[in-house]
Parts: structure tokens; C-alpha cells; sequence
């Protein structure tokens, strides 16, 4: 290496660029890259058909999984067309709704019970348990736009209208960002509303015990009774072992509690068994007030929790489900 290095410096035809790159190799060791070019083609030569031989399954099943997905929105082709001629923006969300719903059979075998009790026309509030990812409820209202022909509107949380490039996304599926006065208007207007009183801290800090974390929040009671529509309590059984999150750590709830920024990692996006189960509607009672109605329609969730959820969830047994079919329940 040292006369390696005498060469460099006495020979001024070679370039300073020169130097440094054989100096590189002499310090890696590889006093010869041809030898070591060659040696890394045949570990390449050699484990090329391995490679091929696992990532060409894989991109088999990826197509297979498209194709379900394609003939999933070409069987529905008929009502696209129907919507599209109505109005652009039917059309538009039909159309996701379509692969939406294709997702969640595919990937999660979906599926929902007492979808019946959504009333086909007329307002009502929909409340459910903030999974850490709240796809389930995406494949809720896919549901509801194929299977009712109704859009069921929704309550965001305010950072989701800063996120750059989700405004047309949160207009055509009508999110709002939840004053009381808009709640009560979309209600009074005949729509569906849904919202879960959990929020972020919910979907962030709740864990696979399916703890309900609604604090004192009884402003979605208040909505119900301002606008006399009944309450529908939703909860979708093995949603935190679709997606879970950090939020057990401590510096991640200091965080969020400290500047409310929802920084804490969600990992997952397993295939698990989804299914949503609706309870019974709780209808509007003049006598009551937003405190007893709150805790009534936690009481209600809670119900569908207990009743239909394995505690502690099990990502394991949550994947199992996929391969034995269960009864449905009235």
C-alpha cells in the first residue's frame, strides 16, 4: 500500500481523483476490482434463479389479486354508468366505493351485520370505536353508498384538512371538521352522520383490550338531541389487529398530549377477519339529557365489544378467522 501511495504522489499524470480511488481500494482491501467485479457476477449468476423463483409467485398472486379486483368493479359496471350519467361527483364516489369494497373482501374478507338497521332515507347518527387506522369504517361507507345509495357523512379531525392534497377526497365523501352547528345542520338535512367521540386519542392510545377513551366528550349526544335523530352505535370486531399502534410508548402520548400532533407509528395492515356490527338504534328521548345519552350510547358499544370481540386481541386468531366461517347473528 505504501509504495502504492509513493506512486500516486510521484507520478503527476495521474489525477488527484485517481488517487483517492485507489486509495479507497487499498484501504477496502480490494487491491484488485476487477477480481472483486467478477466475484460479486457469480454470487449474482448464483442466486439470480432464486431470486426469480420467489418474487414471480408473488407478482402471480399481486396480478390474481388485481384481476379479482377488476372483475369486482366490472361486475358492478351497469350502476357506474348510471351514476356517471346522474352527476360527475356520484359517479366519482361510487366508483372508488366499488374498489373500496373489492379491498375489504379481498384483503379482509369483509363483512356487516345490521346494515339493515340504517334507515334507507332520513337522518341518524352513527357512532363507533376508533380503530388505530379506521379503514374498517372506509369499507362501512362503501357499503353504505352501494348497498343504501346513500353517502354517509362524516367527522374528521382538523389535521386531516391540512394534510396537502386531501380536499377534494374529504368534499366528495362530505367530511366536515365538526362544529356542533354543522353536525346539526347535515342531520337536519336528512343525512347520515358519523363520528366517533374517541377521536385521534382513541385510534392513537387505545390497545388491543378495546378500551373505550371518550373522556367527557358528550357533544355528539348534544347533536342527537338538538337535531332528534336516533343514535346507531358501530364496532367492527379484530379492528387493532388490522393496524396498531405505538401510542403504549410514553414519549409519543407526551407528545401528542403537549402539542397534539398525532406523531405516534402505526404498523400492521395484516389480513385479518373484519367484521362490523351494528347495534341497536337508541331513538331520541326528549327527557334526557346529553350526559345520560352519552353514557347510554358507550354502554351500547360497549355491548358489541363485549359480545363480539376476543379480549385481548390476537393478530394470530384474528388471521384464523379468515378460514372458518361464522354464523350470523340477529
Amino acid at each position: 500500500m505504501t509504495a502504492e501511495n509513493e506512486t500516486c504522489i510521484a507520478g503527476p499524470s495521474l489525477t488527484y481523483l485517481t488517487c483517492l480511488v485507489q486509495l479507497l481500494l487499498d484501504w477496502l482491501g480490494l487491491e484488485n476490482l476487477e477480481d472483486y467485479l467478477n466475484y460479486l457476477e457469480y454470487l449474482m449468476w448464483v442466486f439470480t434463479p432464486l431470486i426469480i423463483v420467489f418474487i414471480l409467485p408473488f407478482l402471480i398472486v399481486i396480478f390474481l389479486y388485481l384481476s379479482i379486483l377488476f372483475l369486482h368493479v366490472y361486475k358492478r359496471k351497469n350502476e357506474l354508468k348510471e351514476a356517471y350519467s346522474n352527476n360527475i361527483w356520484d359517479g366519482a364516489r361510487k366508483t372508488l366505493a366499488t374498489l373500496w369494497d373489492g379491498h375489504a373482501t379481498i384483503w379482509h374478507g369483509y363483512e356487516i351485520y345490521g346494515l339493515e338497521k340504517i334507515p334507507d332515507s332520513g337522518p341518524a347518527l352513527i357512532v363507533y370505536y376508533h380503530g388505530a387506522l379506521p379503514v374498517d369504517y372506509y369499507y362501512f361507507v362503501a357499503k353504505v353508498i352501494l348497498l343504501k345509495g346513500r353517502t354517509c357523512h362524516s367527522v374528521g379531525d382538523h389535521f386531516l384538512f391540512k394534510i396537502p392534497g386531501f380536499k377534494p377526497l374529504l368534499d366528495v365523501f362530505s367530511v366536515i371538521h365538526g362544529p356542533k352547528q354543522e353536525c346539526v345542520k347535515a342531520l337536519r338535512n336528512g343525512h347520515l352522520l358519523a363520528i366517533s367521540p374517541g377521536g385521534v386519542r382513541e385510534a392513537l392510545f387505545s390497545d388491543e383490550t378495546y378500551t373505550i377513551m371518550w373522556g367527557n366528550r358528550i357533544g355528539f349526544a348534544q347533536v342527537a338531541i338538538d337535531a332528534k335523530v336516533p343514535i346507531i352505535p358501530m364496532f367492527t370486531q379484530n379492528v387493532r389487529e388490522g393496524f396498531r399502534s405505538l401510542g403504549c410508548l410514553s414519549i409519543f402520548r407526551w407528545i401528542y398530549e403537549k402539542f397534539k400532533v398525532p406523531l405516534v407509528p402505526i404498523y400492521g395492515g395484516f389480513p385479518v377477519k373484519f367484521r362490523t356490527y351494528l347495534g341497536d338504534p337508541i331513538n331520541y328521548d326528549p327527557s334526557i339529557t346529553a350526559s345520560e345519552l352519552a353514557e347510554k350510547t358507550k354502554y351500547g358499544l360497549q355491548l358489541l365489544i363485549d359480545k363480539h370481540q376476543k379480549i385481548p386481541g390476537n393478530i394470530f386468531r384474528a388471521l384464523l378467522e379468515r378460514f372458518h366461517s361464522r354464523k350470523k347473528e340477529d
